[in-house]
């Protein structure tokens, strides 16, 4: 596909799918995962000095079960259409290669030889499979796979911090159609450090591995103001995590009723007064629970004249800031649910801007129930 065209047909699917228009009938999704071709081998165990590929992969991809939809990552519809390749280089438990991941199985296949110039260690190329999401969102579907491939970008950074790897190189940039997104890893942090065990007790800002397994997206209602210190801190991971690419607020309820967002200071300040909740439920394709919510975090940005990278890079980002703030309101003892349908969501006209430049991306609800988990996401 040329560039013009794809520029066109993907900036042409966002605005579309920001429009009231509604799917049609749900069609097949076809197969769950990807098939790979040829033989399938299971992960060896690393050796000393080698990135842990097997338990990175299954904290951050594996299926929980055999029909694909308990995985770490969250998913609209439990459809996860994000596909995984292992571009493999030297020192890694496999030998050099590319390799595609199936995560139904925990195994890969070899599907080709390394590509000339492949750096040591490992890296992990996201792309989509559309049918699946479009079986059920239809024309909505394009914003939706962007920010799960974020969030599953999200899922293997936070695996490589679990397992006391360095930092993987992340490219969210948008410029390329596929992969959409790459994580590359090399060593160990600190080489001969074990990884942390499941039942400890980590810092803050670094997950155990049962906590990435044990994430799933809370079934409304999340009902319950949280309290300022916590959506200051969930607010907070998302800017810092969203690199200067989008916006952020969040709209409350009691005790007053406002938008807040971040402050240079690191405190909160007030960006607009009122009742927004009932407004955005209408917007996040009527879902009448997000009204009673007891916030809901807001990425926006991403104007109407935006071209394709940065739409790509915008959903990819935005899906990536909102698993950390996931994870974070989780672990400050809040219940938390992705909410990535939004149509006709002008925020920044709403709010006496000009129309058509801040749109919003993704959200996050927040609240202090705990109700009990939905499991399909």
């Amino acid at each position: 596909m040329d560039l013009l065209h794809e520029r066109l047909d993907l900036v042409t699917a966002l605005a579309r799918a920001r429009s009231p228009e509604r799917p049609g009938p749900d069609t097949s999704a076809g197969p769950v995962v990807r098939a790979w071709p040829g033989p399938s081998y299971a992960l060896p165990q690393a050796a000393p000095g080698q990135p842990d590929l097997d338990r990175l992969l299954r904290l951050s991809l594996a299926a929980s079960d055999g029909s694909g939809r308990l995985r770490p990552a969250p998913s609209a519809g439990g459809l996860h259409p994000v596909d995984a390749e292992l571009v493999v280089g030297t020192g890694c438990p496999l030998p050099p290669g590319r390799y595609g991941y199936d995560p139904l199985r925990h195994r890969v296949h070899r599907i080709g030889q390394e590509p000339d110039g492949t750096l040591p260690g490992a890296t992990v190329e996201l792309s989509v499979t559309p049918r699946r999401t479009v079986s059920h969102y239809g024309h909505r579907a394009w914003p939706l796979m962007l920010l799960d491939t974020g969030h599953v970008a999200a899922t293997l950074w936070l695996a490589a911090r679990a397992l006391d790897m360095a930092e993987p190189a992340l490219r969210l940039d948008g410029l390329s159609e596929g992969p959409l997104a790459a994580l590359h890893f090399t060593l160990p942090r600190r080489a001969g450090r074990d990884s942390q065990p499941e039942g400890a007790s980590p810092p803050m800002d670094v997950p155990a591995p049962g906590e990435l397994l044990a994430r799933r997206s809370a079934a409304p209602p999340l009902t319950g103001t949280p309290s300022r210190d916590v959506l200051r801190t969930v607010l907070a991971t998302a800017v810092r995590a969203s690199t200067g690419e989008l916006a952020w607020c969040a709209a409350v309820g009691e005790p007053q009723p406002e938008l807040v967002e971040s402050a240079p200071d690191g405190t909160l300040r007030r960006l607009a007064a009122g009742e927004a909740r009932p407004t955005l439920a209408v917007w996040a394709a009527g879902q009448g629970w997000i009204a009673d919510a007891g916030a809901v975090l807001l990425a926006y940005g991403c104007p109407a004249d935006a071209d394709a990278a940065l739409i790509r890079r915008t959903h990819l980002r935005a899906g990536f800031a909102v698993h950390l703030a996931h994870l974070a309101a989780v672990r400050r003892g809040l219940a938390a649910r992705p909410v990535g349908s939004w149509q006709q969501a002008d925020l920044g006209a709403a709010l006496g801007a000009p129309p058509g430049r801040d749109w919003i991306v993704h959200g996050l609800a927040l609240g202090t129930t705990r109700p009990d988990e939905e499991k399909t996401s």
